[in-house]
């Protein structure tokens, strides 16, 4: 596509095809940034059967800001494939942003083992062991960002959806163990909380307009986490009162929530 920045420390966005994590891509191509977009099928085939749609979604990107932008295939919930995913890359990035997640349906992983267990890998299991992979390539070089985007659900395990949100607690737990792991040294660990997002995910859902942010809400928070040093991340600062008051709950009052 064209040219990168070279003075601009390259991007990868892992599960690049989400809305978030395009906006997220289009912030740091505006500021420069080259980008590696990473999701599953690659070049080849979107996770829905979008045959090229992250190879169209490159080249838009790449025409809009004189950026280069490579396309690569991952699963994260493939452990096994992971250290040859990372040899595929055409350099080690600067910054590594991991927007992969999948909502799942609650009823379904309460009936299903296997159902829950997608829930599992795709929110904990395949982004902490896929961005702890890159931490160990980071370490040796000495310095990088890691960037994993969480959830609120994650602060407290809810009724509605406590499969997902065991996934996100044990996503936002292992970012912030790798965060004080490395304190003090050149790499850094954002954990981003954005409650409600306007995608294509919640689309249908009665969201409140206060608690909902845009993608390109997630992106500006992301971009400017990456630049001004923020360690964790509260997209819509609201959700900070919210969660705060809801961990305080006591047990047999939570308990009558049934949030």
């Amino acid at each position: 596509m064209s040219s990168a920045n070279t003075t601009l420390a390259p991007v990868l966005i892992i599960g690049a095809r989400s809305d978030m994590a395009r906006a997220c891509a289009l912030r740091f191509a505006q500021a420069g940034h080259p980008l590696m977009l990473a999701a599953r099928g690659g070049a080849d085939q979107g996770a829905q059967g979008d045959t090229g749609a992250l190879v169209r979604d490159a080249a838009d990107i790449a025409t809009r800001h004189g950026v280069t932008v490579t396309c690569h295939a991952v699963d994260a919930t493939d452990i096994d494939a992971i250290p040859a995913f990372l040899d595929s890359l055409p350099s080690l990035p600067g910054i590594a942003l991991c927007a992969v997640g999948y909502m799942g349906d609650q009823p379904d992983s309460q009936r299903d083992p296997q159902a829950a267990a997608r829930v599992l890998r795709a929110n904990f299991e395949g982004p902490a062991l896929l961005l702890g992979a890159l931490a160990e390539r980071f370490a040796a070089r000495g310095h990088g960002t890691l960037i994993g985007i969480s959830s609120v659900a994650g602060e407290r395990g809810r009724a509605s959806n406590y499969v997902y949100g065991a996934a996100k607690a044990g996503f936002t737990a292992f970012l912030s163990g790798l965060r004080n792991r490395f304190n003090g040294t050149e790499i850094r660990v954002i954990t981003v909380l954005p409650g409600f997002v306007a995608t294509r995910m919640t689309e249908g859902l009665d969201l409140p307009a206060r608690l909902t942010a845009q993608p390109q809400e997630v992106a500006e928070a992301v971009f400017r986490a990456a630049t001004r040093g923020r360690d964790v991340v509260w997209v819509r600062p609201v959700w900070r009162v919210i969660m705060a008051i809801i961990r305080a709950l006591p047990e047999p009052v939570f308990k009558r929530t049934r949030l």
